[in-house]
């Protein structure tokens, strides 16, 4: 996912400050242990989660609330005509347990 420039402290509020509705239905999904890391130099956002139940965060734009908080954060991302982010997915080339 990736920033707009200039928006980091706002980021870290909205997520500081989300919605009980959004932590209730990721959890529900099985999904835990979500980090989500800045690269400040290129604004690239990293996301971490531990998936139990066979969905990603981003699988869940289905949900209303979901949908909401796409739009809520729309302004401050780089996102697609439906407002979710944009993301890349990346190729796992290392784990170590």
């Amino acid at each position: 996912m990736k920033l707009k420039p200039g928006f980091k402290q706002e980021y870290i509020k909205r997520h500081n400050e989300i919605w009980p509705e959004m932590v209730e239905l990721i959890k529900k999904s099985g999904i835990s242990d979500y980090s989500i890391f800045l690269d400040e130099e290129t604004n690239l956002l990293f996301g971490v989660q531990k998936q139990s139940g066979g969905i990603s965060s981003q699988e869940l734009g289905r949900v209303d609330i979901q949908q909401k908080w796409w739009d809520y954060m729309s302004d401050i991302m780089e996102v697609n005509p439906d407002h979710s982010p944009v993301t890349t997915c990346l190729e796992e080339v290392f784990y170590l347990e």
